[in-house]
């Protein structure tokens, strides 16, 4: 690997890193602040909604700026929700903002993959990359179940400076100010991230447009993008399937909180390690398929997403940690050794359709659509009364029945247009 690509996986650790503490910590403050349940499961709905109003401009920004310069500010803008969140706005609008950075952000990480390495070890980068996302996952839940709860809590509030009131006064409070170091060292590490030998792809702006003329544009190039990659014939089935992964996925980071504390009784610092231990399992898989699985061959991992859909719908007849954790981590597996082929696949056909930024913008747009929808219909039903084990089945029956049609169209698609499948896969294979 370049020596750039260690540069990328050290921002993106840190920066994930402080993502996810700061999840736990923003549930650990709205509890604080005696917020209803539903409040705490709009944190996540919350955090994907710029994913979802940007998708049209970030990845056209990531693709017209050396994408180093687009993490470095989309890290600024995180900061910013923290110093917001810190001096009282309230937590879901400060959370969102933070949530605004983290969509400008993947755009110009997932881009960089691209621009600096050839097709050959896409696979293997995907690998590494979520790999240490969810090893950051794992950190980050367990950093963020410290910093609020137990003798690191009241060891940063014992802190205090002579003839100034800070007015940091609670144990969410002080846990952000250590996020926000943390955001500044990803900062750091994006300032030393080379420049790539990529052609920046302009805003395609008209100078005979006002400035809403020159944004309708940028919205109809955004879904000119996202058509094409969902008319691509491996394009699509690699968007559904990651679609529907992360969709899943992103709340159910939420709903083994919910879960733990209802079948477990466990408290947010307890709970926060049962997320970590699902992240374990994922990472593992992760690492696993970056070793064994090859782009040509990504397609023949979908049957495992009807396997987690099941898995899922198990969790509702597990009542003991210790029967718990292997289970969670055999469930995480399962994804990351599925989704790591899936995700290169597309990434690869995104890259020779449209440009790198642009396709993790249009994947990033329906991943968040799908956690936004699937949030906001949790968050619905908990304010309605719905318990985690409600969900749980909800989300198991979803997940089962989905990847089940996803199978079904590959199949659809591979009977019916073989000799642009077989073309398409032979370019994964010499495309370098």
């Amino acid at each position: 690997m370049k020596r750039g690509f260690y540069t990328i996986m050290s921002a993106q650790f840190f920066s994930s890193l402080a993502d996810n503490a700061l999840f736990v910590v923003a549930v650990e403050l709205l509890r604080a602040k005696n917020g209803p349940e539903w409040t705490r499961a709009a944190l996540v709905p919350m955090f994907a909604l710029f994913y979802v109003i940007l998708a049209p401009f970030v990845g056209a920004l990531a693709d017209s700026r050396p994408k180093g310069q687009v993490m470095f500010a989309s890290n600024a803008v995180k900061v910013l929700g923290c110093l917001m969140m810190l001096f009282g706005t309230y937590p879901l609008a400060a959370y969102a903002v933070v949530g605004l950075g983290a969509a400008a952000y993947s755009p110009a990480k997932y881009g960089l993959l691209t621009e600096l390495l050839p097709t050959s070890q896409l696979v293997k980068a995907n690998g590494w990359i979520e790999g240490l996302t969810i090893a950051s996952i794992i950190l980050g839940v367990v950093l963020g179940g410290q910093l609020v709860g137990g003798p690191v809590s009241a060891y940063l509030l014992s802190f205090d400076l002579p003839s100034f009131d800070t007015s940091i006064d609670t144990a969410p409070e002080a846990a952000i100010c250590i996020l926000i170091l943390i955001y500044g060292l990803a900062a750091w590490f994006n300032r030393q991230i080379p420049l790539t030998l990529a052609v920046m792809r302009p805003f395609k702006q008209n100078p005979t447009h006002s400035h809403i003329g020159n944004l309708v544009v940028l919205v109809n190039d955004f879904w000119h993008c996202n058509s094409r990659l969902w008319k691509d014939k491996l394009g699509q089935i690699s968007l559904a399937t990651t679609t529907l992964f992360w969709g899943v996925s992103g709340n159910l980071r939420y709903i083994v909180l919910a879960w733990s504390a209802v079948a477990l009784g466990y408290t947010t610092v307890q709970a926060s390690s049962l997320v970590g231990v699902v992240a374990i399992g994922t990472a593992v898989g992760a690492l696993i398929a970056s070793m064994k699985a090859r782009l040509d061959h990504a397609t023949k991992v979908i049957p495992l997403g009807i396997g987690m859909g099941v898995l899922v719908l198990a969790m509702n007849f597990i009542t003991n940690v210790w029967i718990a954790i292997p289970f969670l981590i055999f469930l995480g597996g399962l994804g990351g050794y599925m989704v790591v082929p899936m995700n290169a696949l597309l990434q690869h056909r995104g890259h020779h359709l449209m440009g790198a930024g642009r396709s993790i913008a249009v994947q990033n747009f329906n991943e968040q659509v799908c956690i936004l929808i699937l949030g906001g219909m949790y968050a619905f039903s908990t304010s309605m009364g719905m318990s985690a084990f409600g969900a749980i089945s909800c989300f198991g029956v979803f997940v089962t029945i989905m990847m089940w049609v996803i199978y079904r169209w590959h199949a659809y698609n591979h009977q019916h247009y073989r000799h642009e499948l077989a073309t398409l896969i032979v370019s994964t294979r010499h495309d370098d």
